[in-house]
This record gives C-alpha cells, sequence and structure tokens, in this order.
C-alpha cells in the first residue's frame, strides 16, 4: 500500500513539473513559470496597472495604494489589497523583504527593456527564487502584451479581448494620422508635477502618448533619454502651441503667469490637465492606462480628423479596462479641461 501511494506522489509530481513552462521575455530571458499561477506581484506601478486590468484577482498588492478618489473608480476588492512598495528605480537596493512578503508566484514587470532593469530581475530572482518576466512596455507592443500575458497568468480570453481593443486603437490611430500633414503636427509641452518643470526628452516612455500622436516634443532638442528638469525660460522660448500638465497647479500658474501669457498655447486658451483617475491618460504611470489617452488626444489635437464623443467612449474604457460604471458626474469631473 506504502508503494502504491509513494508511486502515486511520484507520478503526481511529474505531471506537476510537466506542466511547467519556460517563458522568454521581452529581455531574452529565459524563465521557468510555475505550474500555476494564483498571486502576481507587480515590480512597479506600469506592472501594477496591467496586473489589475487583466487579471486583478491574481494581483497580489499595490506598488503604491489608491487614494480615496482612485478607489471610487476600481473594483471594491482591489482597494483591500496590501501597499508593498516597488522594486524598481533607480539606485534601488535589491528589497528581498518585499517579496517575501507578498508570497508571490510571479514577478511581473512592464516599460523599458534596459540593461538596468534586466540586471535587477535576474539578481532578485536569483535571490528570492521568485521567477521574473520583462516585458516591453511600449505603446506599440500592448496587444501582444495582453495577449502573452494571458496566457502567462491563466486568463487567455481577457487577454485577447483587450489585445483586440488596443489594436483596434493602433488601427484607427494610424489610419488618422496618415490624413494629416507633417506641418500640422502640434508642438508640444508636457508638464510634470506641481510646477510643471519635470518633463521627458526624445524617447522618455513618459512622453510616448506624443510620438505615437505623431505631436512634436519641444524638448526634444536637448536630446534623448528620460525624465529631466527644465526652466521656464526654456519653455517660453520653445513657445509650445499646446501644453499638457499633470498636476491641476501648474495648469493654473502656465495660465494666470504673466512671464508665459505671450506662449502660443497660452494665448490661444490650449493649456490642459491630464485625466487622472484612477490612472493617467497621458502619465502616471506609462502603462496600458494610456489607450484612453490616445482616443483622448486624438480629440484634443486633431478634432477634425478624429470626430470623437469621448464621453461614450470613456465609459466604454472604464468599463472593458477598470470594470466599473463611469457616471456622467465622474466623466465631467474627469475632463476638468474639456478639448
Amino acid at each position: 500500500m506504502q508503494r502504491i501511494a509513494f508511486l502515486a506522489l511520484l507520478f503526481l509530481s511529474f505531471a506537476l513539473a510537466a506542466r511547467a513552462e519556460t517563458f522568454t521575455d521581452a529581455a531574452g530571458r529565459t524563465v521557468e513559470l510555475p505550474a500555476r499561477v494564483e498571486r502576481i506581484m507587480a515590480a512597479g506601478p506600469p506592472a501594477s496597472v496591467l496586473l489589475y486590468v487583466l487579471a486583478p484577482q491574481k494581483l497580489a498588492g499595490w506598488v503604491h495604494a489608491p487614494s480615496p478618489e482612485e478607489g471610487k473608480l476600481l473594483l471594491p476588492d482591489a482597494l483591500k489589497l496590501p501597499e508593498l512598495g516597488r522594486l524598481t528605480g533607480k539606485g534601488n537596493a535589491i528589497r528581498a523583504d518585499i517579496v517575501t512578503k507578498a508570497k508571490p508566484d510571479l514577478i511581473i514587470d512592464v516599460g523599458d527593456v534596459s540593461e538596468e532593469y534586466v540586471a535587477l530581475a535576474s539578481r532578485i530572482q536569483n535571490e528570492t527564487g521568485v521567477p521574473y518576466i520583462l516585458l516591453d512596455g511600449s505603446l506599440a507592443k500592448t496587444p501582444e502584451v495582453f495577449e502573452t500575458l494571458g496566457k502567462v497568468v491563466g486568463e487567455p480570453e481577457r487577454g485577447t479581448e483587450l489585445a483586440q481593443y488596443a489594436r483596434m486603437t493602433l488601427v484607427k490611430l494610424n489610419a488618422g494620422l496618415a490624413k494629416i500633414p507633417a506641418d500640422h503636427r502640434p508642438r508640444v509641452y508636457y508638464g510634470r508635477g506641481a510646477d510643471g518643470m519635470q518633463t521627458g526628452l526624445a524617447r522618455s516612455i513618459n512622453l510616448e502618448l506624443l510620438d505615437a500622436l505623431g505631436a512634436v516634443n519641444v524638448v526634444a532638442e536637448k536630446g534623448q533619454g528620460g525624465l529631466t528638469k527644465v526652466t521656464p525660460e526654456e519653455v517660453a522660448k520653445w513657445n509650445p502651441d499646446i501644453i499638457i500638465a499633470s498636476d491641476p497647479k501648474f495648469a493654473a500658474m502656465a495660465r494666470s503667469n504673466p512671464a508665459w501669457s505671450g506662449i502660443n498655447a497660452v494665448k490661444s486658451g490650449r493649456v490642459f490637465v491630464q485625466p487622472a483617475l484612477p490612472f493617467g491618460w497621458f502619465d502616471g504611470p506609462p502603462g496600458v492606462n494610456r489607450l484612453m489617452g490616445i482616443i483622448w488626444l486624438e480629440q484634443l489635437l486633431y478634432s477634425d480628423v478624429f470626430p470623437t464623443d469621448l464621453r461614450k467612449e470613456a465609459k466604454a474604457f472604464y468599463k472593458a479596462f477598470y470594470q466599473v460604471d463611469l457616471s456622467d458626474a465622474q466623466f465631467d469631473r474627469l475632463l476638468q479641461d474639456k478639448p
């Protein structure tokens, strides 16, 4: 009898091992996935959004806990999840204690696939023993990421559904842009924070939406890279046609500061605040949440080419991605500055 039990246990072990698969991530790393993925940890904010959208029931916790205002546009169960902190970020030491506390089956990061993040992923995986995969967070890869990760986490149908939405959004965008001459593309400044003086260089993932929309990032002349600090004098010299603010305080300053009154964006009343609940439409974080930002910017930058019912589109997006019903009152609060 003991021999039969032993053989049965051995067979079960082999069966479970056979179900485990290897996965090649966006960095070319070969990672052995667990047979079952029930708890997933997000390494950074974009991964938090991706996992919440794709498989909220498997999210182990938030990198940053949602604020009360953000929580109004999230599933109730998501608000019960703990705040775990982030694994990513320049200069961070390995935080194995975060992984130990979360007890995940898998760690996901999505965004720039740079040497820094590749090294961090490998080090954390080696120290904790938890599989850690990197995914390309660029907008063009969004449909592929949904499809791929959907299979990895056991949500293939949900992944396919979201991938189709992302693919249709990008196809519609590119078809419309093909009709717009290069000299009709606006020059845009995007300011982060209350003073608006943090922004992104050329090829910064935080300003990727401008590239996707065919707009000109006025800061690109300073070179390529990530985030950078600029001065009010530089913004005035660049003279953008449109200013997008991540913080209403910056927008208010830009509209009222006499030193900025000569800037085209201010003169024409084209200073806008990005809608940011529960996640930013333009940035904050630079994740799959930006698909809604594409629809917003299509209307804001090229309303004659993209005649969109933004209220209807926003309600459809929030239902499909965040699984909540966006009310008219909530939509009106989101759109502090209507295009």
